[in-house]
């Protein structure tokens, strides 16, 4: 399955919209043993921009999905592109602590793994409004 993810997530980097920054991420997420992909999407009013794990997990949604088991991100060069903040929270709005987020380069070589509460430590989550 990771090998799935792996190219899924280098599949949507190429299609990636980022004129202004030039900087393509790709994401691919397994809920339920499907795989979804997205994209960045940035626009000229640059805080409107979709990250590409924000795209991954709204086709996750649309195709009725709601638990992320793993994903695999994909930015440019040697460094790991690790989720933002905003997409830190989006993955535990729809992940467990224990989900696991690699990281991988523009080869598909794995550059680093983490667990979301490694990212995110001590999250706010749909726990905390039980």
């Amino acid at each position: 399955m990771m090998e799935e993810l792996i190219s899924r997530a280098l599949e949507a980097r190429s299609r990636a919209y980022a004129p202004y920054s030039r900087f393509q991420v790709g994401a691919a997420l397994r809920c339920e043993g499907v795989v979804h992909s997205g994209c960045n999407v940035e626009n000229a009013a640059y805080p409107l921009g979709t990250c590409a794990e924000g795209g991954a997990i709204s086709a996750m949604i649309l195709a009725g999905g709601r638990r992320i088991e793993e994903i695999v991100i994909v930015g440019g060069g040697d460094q790991p592109c690790t989720p933002c903040g905003g997409c830190r929270q989006k993955l535990r709005e729809f992940g467990l602590p224990d989900l696991k987020v690699h990281m991988i380069s523009p080869t598909g070589t794995l550059l680093l793994t983490r667990t979301l509460v490694e990212l995110l430590p001590d999250a706010f989550g749909p726990d905390n409004l039980e």
